[in-house]
């Protein structure tokens, strides 16, 4: 009877302990997991039991929740929704969230740690329970002369405060309407959703801070440029071979300038001519000379193979391991290869540049503010790194202004205003459009915004233009909206 018991006894305990450790991991390894199920419709119904905090550009919420008599209570409402998209991301039925709906989903639903007093404040007062909401440092005025800029064009743009690390602007082409994913019709919201996963635009892909990133062509010279200055054993008047083509090192492939023939006609080169006129020789043999590590180097120190939160997580760039591969080095070297680049990554390289070396945290969050419009959270502007000198910045900052004066990027040239720039025009394949780009900043002796613009579909035009021709007349007039402020 005895030996019955115990065998009883050891059972029930096991089925306790088997239940103890289930429950514990239901309620705390999976929660998060079960809440964000789109077959959860419990946890849909809760996340619309409360009124869903704003998102607000400069004064005006441009995502906000109105009551609605249907069972959710609260609709999600985007005004402008296909400008700011890629800022405020979606919130919907089953689908999930993006962007700032997703980020900062706690805040806005009044649930974080920080908010628990007012919810419970709320609950004794009988008040009808709210979420915090986001003030957005984004200017709306720079953000759409940048999505007007832009055009029917695929690709990006990104404005930043160089001295704070504010996005002025972010804009991302192709883009969609967050009102039809917003929709308390579930089958409607599925159907808009399976046709924006499948346009071949992919406009739900942030292009500014995601997705595959593309090749930078030659704005990857400054960071090659300021890998060579740094070392201490390059100076802009430095000279280097300078044929008129070059074949790679263990290939059969041979590299030209952009314009043919040698950089500037002698048989060598300075590296200031060489960056002025973008040319892809001298930085081939510049970066086979300075060697892979101390090229990633700079590169990781500008913010490569990091992944960062502005609150939204962004791709991080890649300079690739060569592997010992000079050939490949080389080509990684101008911006081809296997470099890969955000648009948000060369704007924050060009705005550490204008800061003096100094590059700033990129954030579009400017404050969170509660119900009562008190302060929740304030984000102070907070310094990422010093990659680079104040020499080598500012000889950098007097190179990229010589780019835009007589160089490569004269159509950013504003009139009365000094502008510090570089162009890229990066290949994609045999006959494949170029991607075409623009960074800079301006004024270049006291820097109010930095610019960088991607184009991916090479303007329309295939590999008929350059990123002069479509990339620096965008960021032009982005710069001109700042500064006419």
């Amino acid at each position: 009877m005895n030996k019955q018991l115990k065998r009883v006894s050891v059972v029930v305990l096991a089925m306790f302990v088997a239940l103890l450790v289930s429950s514990t991991y239901i309620t705390g390894v999976q929660a998060d997991s079960l809440r964000a199920d789109s077959r959860n419709s419990r946890a849909i119904l809760q996340s619309y039991s409360a009124q869903r905090g704003a998102i607000i550009v400069d004064g005006k919420a441009v995502a906000e929740s109105k009551p609605v008599d249907d069972q959710y209570k609260f609709l999600r409402t985007y005004s402008d929704g296909e400008l700011y998209s890629p800022i405020t991301g979606y919130y919907t039925l089953g689908e999930g969230a993006t962007g700032i709906e997703n980020a900062l989903n706690k805040q806005l639903t009044g649930t974080s740690s920080e908010q628990f007093f007012d919810k419970l404040n709320a609950l004794l007062t009988g008040k009808d329970p709210e979420g915090a909401s986001v003030e957005t440092t984004i200017d709306a005025n720079v953000q759409k002369v940048a999505y007007d800029a832009l055009g029917s064009n695929t690709g990006a743009v990104v404005a930043i405060e160089p001295s704070t690390g504010k996005v002025l602007a972010m804009v991302s082409k192709g883009s969609y309407d967050p009102n039809r994913l917003a929709s308390h019709d579930r089958q409607a919201v599925l159907k808009a959703y399976n046709e924006l996963i499948n346009d071949s635009s992919q406009p739900l892909i942030n292009r500014a801070i995601q997705g595959d990133l593309y090749f930078p062509g030659s704005t990857f010279k400054l960071v090659v440029a300021a890998a060579a200055f740094e070392s201490g054993d390059y100076t802009k008047d430095s000279k280097l071979p300078n044929p008129a083509s070059l074949r790679l090192p263990g290939s059969e492939r041979s590299i030209n300038n952009a314009e043919g023939g040698a950089c500037g006609g002698g048989s060598t080169v300075t590296i200031e001519t060489a960056l002025i006129d973008s040319c892809n020789i001298p930085f081939a043999e510049l970066g086979a000379k300075l060697g892979y590590s101390t090229i990633n180097d700079m590169a990781k120190k500008f913010g490569f193979e990091s992944a960062l939160e502005i609150p939204q997580k962004t791709e991080a760039s890649v300079f690739p391991d060569t592997e010992g591969n000079q050939a490949t080095l080389m080509l990684q070297s101008f911006g081809q290869g296997s470099v890969r680049e955000s648009p948000l990554q060369v704007a924050m390289i060009t705005a550490a540049i204008a800061n003096g070396g100094t590059e700033m945290t990129p954030t579009l969050v400017e404050s969170i503010l509660n119900p009562d419009l008190s302060t929740l959270q304030k984000f102070d502007p907070k310094t990422y790194g010093n990659p680079i000198s104040q020499s080598t910045a500012s000889t950098l900052t007097t190179l990229m202004t010589e780019v835009v004066a007589r160089g490569t990027g004269t159509n950013a040239r504003i009139s009365g205003v000094d502008v510090a720039g570089k162009t890229g025009t990066a290949e994609n394949g045999t006959g494949d459009p170029y991607t075409l780009w623009f960074t800079g900043f301006a004024p270049a002796s006291n820097p109010k915004v930095a610019v960088a613009v991607v184009v991916g579909n090479g303007g329309g035009q295939g590999q008929s233009l350059v990123g002069n021709s479509v990339a620096a007349p965008i960021a032009k007039q982005v710069m001109e909206a700042v500064l006419n402020k």
